[in-house]
């Protein structure tokens, strides 16, 4: 539907109205079941809250909860694992995404391409409560890889891939990249097919090679998506992924896998905190909308994309 611009180039409510009515039931819905239950349940986060009283009739205690999370010691550890683990994610999915889009592009098959492209996707559509057992199969003590490495004398006995604190945020970030690059690829891919491939034959004319072609025109031609793509990825800065986590993890490396939603798992549910797991949930919802905010502000600064 086309609506006129008025000579300031500002679009008035007048030759909107019907858009906006188009919206009117989807916002309402939001409001109902998504906004107002979610503003119960923040109220939760001022109170000493008891389950036996509930919310209404639960003490206020105004900022007692969010000053006591800054005072416990295991604050700390766990806002470092949780960068440890996500930025690890982050930047290694993405490198690795983009260099698989760049060499699958490289390939001449078609077939070859698309036979590729589905294999590497298929993990993405894969629960973590799957992929967690096989994993633990083969990092066990007597699983496939630790066999493999002593049969070839790289080890000489075997690695507790999932017991050691020194180990654990490095297993979470390579299995987090083997399950999720070549999703993260599309989007590359998709910036690829985009190049014009005259481009590439002039290269070829003056003397490129494929190495040389990579570097000059294929990565040059991203780089407006890579950095849209980075931008976006800061948003999720603390969110270093409940499932793959919850799943892998124990006890042994709380000092290194803790991360902030797995914490307030324990804090709500187990340890029934309920109150002091909810001020860490928000928190973490505040800081996580600021920095969308952020990648806002940056994409559309450096990449020229908007969101909204």
């Amino acid at each position: 539907m086309m609506t006129q611009r008025s000579k300031s180039g500002m679009v008035s409510l007048k030759d909107t109205w019907l858009l906006h009515a188009m919206m009117l039931f989807p916002v309402l819905y939001l409001m109902v079941f998504a906004t107002l239950p979610l503003l119960g349940g923040i109220a939760i986060s001022f109170q000493n809250f008891k389950v036996s009283k509930g919310i209404m009739g639960s003490g206020w205690v105004g900022l007692k909860n969010y000053l006591h999370i800054f005072r416990m010691p295991d604050t700390g550890e766990i806002i470092r694992n949780t960068l440890n683990i996500a930025v690890g994610k982050i930047i290694f999915t993405q490198l690795t995404a983009l260099l698989f889009a760049v060499l699958l592009n490289e390939l001449r098959s078609v077939r070859f391409r698309r036979v590729t492209q589905t294999i590497v996707y298929l993990p993405h559509f894969l629960s973590w409560v799957i992929l967690s057992g096989v994993i633990r199969s083969m990092l066990a003590n007597d699983g496939t890889l630790n066999e493999f490495l002593m049969k070839c004398g790289l080890i000489s006995e075997p690695i507790w891939f999932l017991g050691s604190n020194d180990l654990f945020p490095t297993t979470m970030v390579v299995t987090h990249v083997w399950k999720e690059f070549g999703y993260a690829a599309i989007i590359f891919i998709a910036a690829l097919t985009g190049i014009d491939p005259n481009l590439y034959e002039a290269a070829s004319i003056d003397g490129c090679g494929r190495l040389r072609r990579i570097f000059a025109i294929t990565l040059p031609c991203v780089r407006t998506t890579v950095a849209m793509v980075a931008t976006l990825q800061l948003a999720g800065i603390f969110d270093a992924g409940f499932d793959q986590i919850f799943n892998l993890y124990s006890p042994v490396v709380y000092s290194s896998g803790d991360v902030i939603s797995t914490y307030v798992y324990r804090m709500g549910l187990i340890n029934r905190q309920y109150a002091i797991s909810t001020a860490i949930g928000f928190t973490q919802s505040l800081i996580g909308f600021g920095l969308t905010m952020l990648a806002r502000a940056l994409a559309e600064r450096f990449a020229n994309y908007s969101i909204f």
